[in-house]
């Protein structure tokens, strides 16, 4: 089986792995083009590039495929099937048609639940019960394609986006080379259509979401926290100043203070009140600081007890 990769962050990274440990022909990998980062714009290879060039594998970095001669290229390399794992770029249809088999996606929602650029955060935001990874046909609408399979799973209560995208990272690898081996044993059922009536739109994360306001309930404000963990991180309003809560939970009870205040303030403890309930914070950072936890941050915020 001669596959052709695409994808370009951490979470495509296991997939890859995977592909190279089951002794499948990678021809090439496909990852978006090098960026700079931080202030001296020092140029980043994808975790994905740099995958592939340990692996001695040919990396391609199109910016888009506009170009005849990218696409010229692809179809040179002849490949049974194309993967495509969060790789960040709209595949036209002439290029889905190249390989054999056409190409699959590995997409970490129950679809049609969560199509899109997000699901990982938003499933965790809607405060979803359950969610999954599944293997689709691509085709050329946004996560429109048929399903060979899904896998669902209970999400914990205290989960964040980063240990959700962990553990689907490598169901999703697990749920591709069960695949493979059955499209290799002629044995690959004809993929699920969707419900496109069912489909609902994971949005892009927007760095303004991570700005949260007491106005809102404590539960909602708990899967913030949790969805926005480790990017953009929660930025709440204390006292008149910002910090990030990275983990907190929700206390029951009646609203007798007003919204925003501190309700509870001792050495170990730091409790907000929210439009509903109240919100216990665990672990704090203050500006240009690292994270701590409660109890180290209370210590030099002994003028906020109660």
């Amino acid at each position: 089986m001669k596959i052709v990769f695409m994808g370009t962050p951490e979470f495509s990274v296991a997939a890859l792995e995977k592909l190279i440990a089951n002794n499948y022909e990678v021809l090439a990998v496909y990852t978006q083009v090098d960026k700079g980062v931080g202030r001296g714009r020092k140029i980043q290879y994808s975790p994905v590039k740099q995958c592939a060039l340990e692996h001695g594998i040919e990396v391609l970095q199109p910016i888009n495929f506009k170009n005849d001669a990218d696409i010229a290229q692809l179809q040179q390399l002849k490949p049974d099937l194309m993967v495509v794992v969060a790789y960040g770029l709209i595949l036209p249809q002439k290029v889905l048609d190249i390989p054999k088999y056409g190409c699959w996606n590995i997409h970490a929602s129950l679809l049609p639940r969560w199509r899109g650029a997000a699901p990982i955060h938003r499933a965790l935001l809607a405060g979803d019960k359950t969610t999954g990874v599944g293997i689709m046909q691509m085709e050329a609408g946004l996560d429109t394609g048929a399903v060979f399979v899904q896998h669902e799973f209970q999400i914990g209560k205290k989960e964040t986006a980063l240990q959700l995208h962990d553990k689907l990272a490598i169901m999703g690898a697990n749920a591709l080379i069960e695949c493979l081996q059955l499209l290799e044993k002629d044995l690959l059922p004809e993929p699920m259509l969707q419900n496109h009536d069912e489909m609902t739109y994971a949005k892009k994360l927007d760095k303004a979401e991570s700005k949260i306001s007491w106005q809102e309930t404590a539960e909602v404000l708990e899967r913030k926290i949790r969805a926005f963990n480790p990017w953009p991180g929660v930025v709440a309003q204390i006292n008149g100043s910002d910090f990030k809560l990275w983990q907190a939970e929700v206390c029951q009870s009646e609203n007798t203070k007003e919204v925003g205040t501190i309700v509870k303030a001792d050495k170990n403890t730091l409790i907000i009140q929210c439009q509903e309930n109240q919100l216990r914070i665990l672990e704090i950072q203050k500006p240009g600081k690292k994270r701590m936890p409660i109890a180290q941050f209370m210590q030099s915020r002994q003028d906020w007890f109660t």
